[in-house]
């Protein structure tokens, strides 16, 4: 088994880094490039991973409460993470993405994981940077 775990402090309450984070209709516009998300009936979703051109079927959680997302694989139990976020004060929150592999052959390597985490946490903060603002302006 593979963990992999990166944080990103971004400059918004974190009410709203959780609302862009669980948008299901803008979770392209943030995950990593070679991933797609086809929501059909929640928690039920589908990946598709342009990489090795296979749907993968799933399951994405959303936990406004608690200001959380998990998902994993429905059926073979190979891959799970969650993303958190949390308010750390002055209007300013930190994301924690988790990732696990289950099975060797799914992970992808430390090195592409964290790769994959950073730029996604990266393309997060653009997406709330963007939503604040245009609420501001």
């Amino acid at each position: 088994m593979a963990e992999y775990e990166r944080s990103r402090t971004m400059p918004a309450q974190p009410e709203q880094v959780f609302d862009q984070a669980a948008n299901t209709a803008q979770l392209d516009a943030w995950l990593p490039g070679e991933l797609h998300v086809d929501v059909q009936d929640p928690p039920a979703v589908t990946v598709h991973e342009d990489r090795s051109g296979e749907d993968t079927p799933a399951l994405l959680r959303s936990e406004p409460d608690q200001m959380r997302l998990e998902w994993g694989t429905r059926e073979q139990g190979a891959y799970a993470g969650w993303l958190q976020v949390a308010g750390i004060g002055s209007g300013a929150s930190e994301v924690t993405v988790h990732l696990s592999f289950f099975e060797e052959g799914h992970d992808p390597g430390e090195r592409a994981v964290c790769d994959a985490l950073d730029g996604s946490l990266r393309r997060l903060e653009e997406q709330v940077r963007m939503r604040v603002d245009n609420a501001a302006g």
